[in-house]
């Protein structure tokens, strides 16, 4: 495809094994073999593709690393009867040194390793536990008994097209790698990623590529990891995209389980004849030359306004739920994370069955139906899912009806357990009143029905899917050992607005009449751990949000503690503003405190959480988003509240 200056490439997204690398190199043949086959001339594979993205601190063992590099031997053998160029991740050790690379090999030579330069170590990510920048590395490795250039700015180059690298993280740089290969010549950037799936994220990403393949007026050929990284904390989608100057060329299917070959051809001399077109793009390149600017930066000060804070944007109190044409998208690409993670969960550990705890409430739903889809998507039968009701002293006909309908409208194994003489006989074994109904008698329930979970799930060979919400979480609104544990928590990172918002959705758009008339009347059940006995009419008497204060507030509350570090102050001011038209100042400083005391005091729940995906843009799972001491003391942002709850009207 050389003439008339078409390169065809291809990014390639293959199934992994983490740590496996013989696996994964019999993977990556089979896909250079086959995009061989078709024409390919340039094929690029996700980062750390030989080992596997998510092989944490096992990346530091030795074991590891040779038997990547015995596996690098192996594809350099096998590609010496090929002519396509194979760009593949690896980690690579120069000296003591150990860096996350990518390795180019043609006909079984490596012409170079090309270092990632920007090591991401924030939120979920934490490479620089492992990996060092390889920014200002240029130097000679013996890898595989071939003596090998290491940099970041190699430039592969032939008459017809060059071609340079960038990993993952470099992209986000405000000045990516990829911007100075570029002006130096670089015709295509190859990007070997790893990047994580959170809602909007994806959006966000074909953005970016899209602008840096526009500014540089060059290809871009992106290739992240899919199915088969760990999701213990996070979910790969498989992102394969091919953009030229600003446009999509090719893209392959997000979260599929299977391996992509992701082709098209890149127009080298359209690109070539672009740039000459385009003077700003020449007069770039030669402000440039040695990396230095053309122009120094001159720092200008002003006088900053000292006048109190006015808003006339418009706060969302919902930050947490999609809004309008985005509603559909971003639901559906919520349940695919979902879906995903535990589906990778099941096939790892080879799970019988699912058992879950169906209470009749809004969390124990949304992970059902995450579980049916979950079944639907491994082409297993629903029975294979054990949903257990396990009424209790505070269980309501209402949330019992609601629970028993929804388990038979959606086919799956349904169990009935009562907890109540079990719970009686345990009161007698601990000398415990069953007419105080203190905080013993409410977690001895919640203990006694995971106790249940657990033990099935020991005898039908499979796992507990926890229910629990990020909001809940955030709260400590758990049992500690009782629905605070699980083997797998799908909800983990989906706060309690949203929850309500997608059983909602999936009411309106995916069920039949009846099942939607049961799922709307859960939406609209009042929110309740049922732990305390009913009122004389039946219903529920122990209402969440009477005792931890409106959902809706603390969702707003810990998006932007969260998401914006902002000061409980600033919190409070745009609570004002969010809710000027639902609740009162008094009302909103008074669930901001109890937000505050209850997220510091309850950070040893987090502490210890099961697996589960990251869904959205705020985690606290203990190993990515949220590292907290469990001793924290909230003392300094309790100070900064009080500070203005003297000054109630102050804002406006």
């Amino acid at each position: 495809m050389a003439n008339y200056g078409f390169i065809k490439v291809a990014a390639a997204v293959p199934q992994v094994k983490v740590c496996d690398c013989t696996w994964n190199t019999n993977q990556l043949e089979s896909l250079a073999a086959q995009a061989e086959g078709k024409g390919v001339e340039i094929i690029c594979f996700p980062e750390l593709a030989i080992t596997g993205y998510t092989c944490a601190d096992l990346f530091l063992q030795q074991q590891l690393l040779e038997s990547c590099e015995n596996a690098l031997f192996r594809l350099l053998d096998v590609t010496r009867s090929l002519n396509i160029i194979i760009i593949v991740g690896l980690p690579v050790r120069v000296n003591t040194t150990l860096l996350n690379a990518a390795a180019v090999i043609q006909k079984g030579k490596i012409l170079g390793i090309v270092p990632k330069s920007f090591i991401p170590n924030y939120r979920e990510f934490y490479e620089k536990r492992w990996f060092s920048s390889g920014a200002n590395i240029n130097t000679m490795v013996t890898l595989c008994a071939q003596t090998v250039p290491v940099s970041r700015d190699l430039l592969f180059r032939t008459s017809n097209c060059a071609f340079g690298i960038e990993i993952c993280e470099d992209l986000w740089a405000p000045i990516p790698p990829s911007s100075t290969l570029a002006l130096q010549g670089a015709d295509i950037i190859f990007n070997l990623s790893a990047s994580d799936e959170v809602v909007s994220k994806h959006q966000y990403l074909c953005s970016l590529i899209a602008q840096q393949s526009a500014r540089c007026i060059s290809g871009y050929v992106y290739a992240s990891c899919g199915f088969g990284e760990s999701s213990q904390d996070l979910v790969f989608a498989g992102n394969g995209m091919i953009y030229e100057n600003g446009k999509l060329l090719a893209e392959g299917h997000r979260f599929s389980m299977k391996e992509q070959l992701v082709i098209s051809e890149i127009d080298v001399e359209y690109l070539r004849s672009a740039r000459q077109a385009n003077i700003t793009f020449a007069d770039s390149q030669l402000s440039t030359v040695n990396n230095q600017p053309s122009t120094t930066i001159e720092a200008v000060s002003y006088d900053a306004w000292d006048n109190k804070p006015t808003l006339t944007r418009t706060i969302d109190p919902s930050p947490f739920v999609p809004k309008g044409d985005l509603l559909n998208q971003r639901c559906d690409e919520i349940f695919a994370i979902q879906v995903a993670g535990l589906a990778k969960r099941i096939d790892h550990i080879k799970a019988k069955t699912l058992v879950i705890g169906i209470s009749g409430g809004l969390d124990s739903t949304l992970a059902l139906l995450v579980a049916a889809k979950t079944m639907d998507k491994l082409g297993r039968n629903r029975k294979d899912i054990i949903a257990i009701t396990m009424p209790g002293f505070g269980t309501t006909d209402r949330t019992y009806n609601n629970a028993l309908s929804l388990m038979r409208s959606l086919g799956v194994t349904l169990r009935e357990i009562s907890i109540k003489d079990a719970c009686i006989q345990h009161f007698k074994d601990i000398n415990h009143d069953i007419n105080v109904h203190d905080v013993t008698y409410e977690n001895s329930q919640a203990r006694e029905r995971t106790q249940i979970l657990m033990d099935i799930a020991n005898q039908e060979g499979g796992i507990v899917v926890g229910t629990g919400d990020l909001s809940e979480l955030a709260l400590g609104w758990a049992t500690y050992n009782g629905d605070h544990m699980s083997n797998y928590g799908v909800n983990c990172s989906i706060p309690k607005t949203l929850v309500r918002h997608l059983v909602k959705w999936v009411a309106q758009t995916s069920v039949d009449e009846a099942s939607k008339a049961t799922l709307l009347d859960i939406v609209d059940t009042p929110i309740s751990p049922e732990l305390i006995p009913a009122d004389e009419n039946g219903q529920i008497l122990q209402k969440t949000e009477d005792l931890v204060g409106p959902y809706e507030l603390h969702d707003f509350f810990l998006y932007h503690f969260m998401r914006n570090a902002f000061t409980p102050a600033k919190i409070y001011f745009l609570a004002q503003q969010a809710f000027r038209n639902t609740y009162d100042d008094e009302t909103i400083m008074k669930w901001l405190r109890t937000f505050i005391r209850r997220f510091f005091s309850q950070q040893f729940k987090r502490s210890c959480v099961p697996d589960g995906p990251k869904v959205g843009s705020v985690s606290l799972s203990p190993r990515g988003d949220w590292r907290m001491p469990s001793d924290a003391t909230a003392a300094e942002w309790l100070k900064n509240l009080e500070e203005v709850s003297s000054a109630l009207p102050l804002f406006t």
